[in-house]
């Protein structure tokens, strides 16, 4: 009798491990991909996912960001492979980054597209074509969930300051590792150089390139570039969402209950980032201020001077339109045009 509800007890305590949420199979510790240092929204972003995780939890899941790019073996392309392989759990990842393996992603970096617009970027997100984006992602083993913010890039070097094509004539700008970018530059009459972020201080030290190319509160601001590059253009080129990702091997291994606290958490995390993001990234009085008080020689493109830089980046935007996929950059740009149109019928009023 003894043996039978010892066996029963037994029993009903492994139903339970199974039934009740985090008590299966769940590991330890879960690591997330950062490529940035803690410092600035994308660092703290990181770091604020896995702590209302952990908090909500109460504990039973537990997410280490690894800043710094720790998880990537030297090469930052390489995160989005960690994450089919389930090396990385989670990240808070660059499109950049994710763009040779998924090459829909590249429409962010279409030279101009978004004409400084955050407005259209948030639409963008939200609609249909941020919605094919995730389902993409999806079948190719990273689950989606919620966009962050890099922020728009802006260009930094310490030969001369950038108001035409021209002026970027042999100027060596370190760019990342996507081939769309050498495309942009090239264009541009630059010698760009595709190199890991780790890298590209000691190699601006160095002389071993002029400048980069980056947004100004994840990087610029942060890193001090100042201390490298004399000159600041803001041209808002190209923007530069970031991704709240799990691996969906990790995400297939959560129970329900847990993929909905990990969903709102990487959403509430998203919102505050995105919005940290963006009050220093633009050329805001503020920003423009700790850039200055550091040396920096700012230069702001008037509506015709980015205009020379369309032309010259038009072709390099045609021929990525094409390797992106038509529909879906027609459907971005439609996107687009309806939020401008927006505005203007707002500013007649």
């Amino acid at each position: 009798m003894k043996k039978k509800i010892l066996g029963l007890t037994v029993f009903c305590l492994f139903l339970f491990a199974l039934a009740a949420p985090g008590m299966a199979a769940y590991k330890a510790e879960y690591r997330m991909s950062v490529l940035v240092e803690p410092a600035g929204p994308w660092g703290r972003g990181a770091q604020m996912f896995a702590d209302l995780v952990k908090k909500r939890t109460e504990g039973r899941i537990v997410i280490k960001p690894y800043f710094r790019g720790q998880l990537n073996e030297g090469k930052q392309t390489n995160e989005f492979m960690l994450l089919q392989q389930g090396v990385a759990d989670f990240a808070l990842a660059s499109t950049i980054n994710w763009s040779a393996t998924v090459k829909e992603l590249n429409l962010f970096s279409l030279p101009f597209l978004f004409h400084n617009d955050y407005k259209a970027v948030d639409a963008l997100e939200t609609g249909e074509v941020g919605r094919k984006i995730f389902r993409i992602l999806a079948d190719k083993g990273a689950i989606a969930l919620g966009w962050g913010e890099n922020g728009f890039r802006e260009i930094t070097n310490n030969k001369r300051a950038i108001h035409t094509p021209d002026d970027l004539q042999g100027i060596r700008i370190r760019v990342a590792g996507a081939p769309i970018f050498m495309d942009i530059f090239r264009s541009l009459g630059a010698d760009p150089v595709a190199m890991n972020w780790g890298d590209v201080i000691s190699a601006l030290q160095s002389g071993t390139v002029d400048g980069q190319e980056n947004p100004v509160a994840s990087i610029t601001i942060p890193y001090r570039l100042w201390e490298v590059n004399k000159y600041i253009t803001f041209w808002h080129y190209a923007i530069d969402p970031l991704i709240f990702a799990a691996s969906k091997e990790t995400w297939d291994a959560l129970d329900r209950i847990d993929r909905e606290i990990i969903g709102k958490a990487a959403r509430e995390a998203a919102s505050w980032q995105k919005k940290a993001a963006r009050e220093c990234l633009t050329d805001s009085a503020a920003s423009l201020d700790i850039l200055r008080n550091n040396g920096m020689e700012i230069t702001l493109l008037t509506p015709a001077q980015l205009q020379a830089f369309k032309v010259k980046t038009k072709p390099v935007y045609d021929k990525w339109a094409s390797d992106i996929g038509i529909d879906l950059v027609r459907a971005a740009e439609k996107t687009v045009k309806s939020v401008e149109a927006k505005k203007s019928r707002k500013v007649k009023r």
